[in-house]
């Protein structure tokens, strides 16, 4: 389950683009040309390494791309507080500028969140939608503080033990967090501005900025694509009433899907059951799934 071994076997290309005057990172498999794509987006504090496990799997059939989000990874980090609209004009900029014309939208726990809103905003440019864990509907003060506080101690405190203790809190077996993982994110996180970029990250655990941003039942209505809806059994951030709750809003959610043996990255934890129920959504979901080719 280290990340190399994951990609090793593969054509990954790890490259930046600039996404509406922003330097973004990113990981592609499949075929460049393609200008329709599945398109991951990672969580609070994430970066594309979240879905080593499923790029090259999914690249076997589509264009599939993982990004590091405005202000996270090694993405460009202006110095304002990033809310959700900022993350859907990023998003939107970073399609344009690779030349897609139509996601098969992926977002785990606030990529979720970005992603739903992204397909309320932009439905013409959303060909399914998967919602991970997904943030923007739960609103539990004491799941904002937590994640507050271990995100920002793995940051201003920054040692293998911290961030290895903000990993953990993802996974519902601590022995899946391997040791590179906790390298690249100490790495990450020790970048110089770091810890000011971190605070922008987290102003969505501010409760005044976070119900500004939230999203309802009345919003998620007017979702039109095609939409799966992940949860897991052991989810920290929030019950499987929250995706529950997802789908019964969503008019063309499919049924729930929980995960067993999981927390917050199912696609990391049990990345096989989780490439197999993906990519059979997908294809249900795709006009003409075609054999990604490299140049």
């Amino acid at each position: 389950m280290y990340l190399w071994p994951e990609i090793a076997s593969g054509a990954l290309r790890l490259s930046y683009v600039d996404a509406g005057g922003i330097r973004t990172r990113y990981a592609e498999a499949g075929n460049p040309s393609d200008d329709e794509a599945v398109v991951f987006v990672p969580g609070t504090g994430g970066h594309l390494e979240a879905f080593t496990r499923n790029l090259l799997p999914h690249g076997e059939k589509y264009r599939t791309i993982a990004l590091d989000m405005i202000g996270h990874g090694y993405t460009d980090k202006p110095d304002h507080d990033y809310e959700i609209r900022h993350y859907v004009r990023h998003l939107l900029d970073f399609g344009n500028a690779l030349g897609l014309k139509r996601f098969h939208l992926h977002g785990e726990s606030l990529g979720g969140w970005i992603a739903a809103q992204f397909a309320i905003d932009h439905p013409e440019r959303v060909a399914s939608l998967t919602l991970n864990t997904a943030g923007g509907l739960n609103t539990d003060p004491v799941v904002m503080q937590r994640v507050y506080t271990v995100t920002m101690k793995a940051v201003a405190e920054a040692s293998p033990q911290t961030v290895r203790a903000r990993l953990e809190w993802l996974m519902n077996d601590p022995k899946r967090v391997t040791d590179d993982l906790v390298e690249l994110r100490l790495a990450i996180y020790t970048q110089p501005g770091f810890l000011r970029a971190m605070e922008h990250i987290l102003c969505l655990q501010n409760m005044d900025i976070r119900m500004r941003n939230v999203l309802t039942d009345k919003s998620l209505s007017r979702i039109e694509a095609p939409t799966l809806v992940i949860w897991t059994d052991h989810d920290p951030t929030a019950p499987i009433a929250i995706g529950e709750r997802f789908c019964a809003a969503i008019p063309d959610a499919e049924r729930l899907v929980v995960m067993q043996d999981c927390a917050h990255w199912p696609q990391w934890e049990k990345a096989d059951e989780f490439n197999r129920l993906h990519l059979a959504f997908l294809q249900k979901h795709t006009a003409r799934p075609r054999i990604a080719t490299v140049a």
